[in-house]
């Protein structure tokens, strides 16, 4: 199955609270969430949600 990752962009002018990063292939092991950038206003102020 392949991972998922669930971020919330912390920027105080975006409105999004939280969007899911789903990898259908492999991912090198240095990748993570300071490689995104938000979906909605286009910012790189993400934290990866823990579940």
């Amino acid at each position: 199955m392949p991972s998922t990752m669930e971020v919330k962009c912390v920027s105080d002018d975006c409105e999004l609270d939280m969007f899911e990063n789903h990898y259908t292939y492999d991912v090198p092991d240095d990748h993570a969430v300071g490689d995104l950038s938000c979906p909605y206003c286009g910012g790189s102020d993400l934290v990866e949600i823990e579940v």
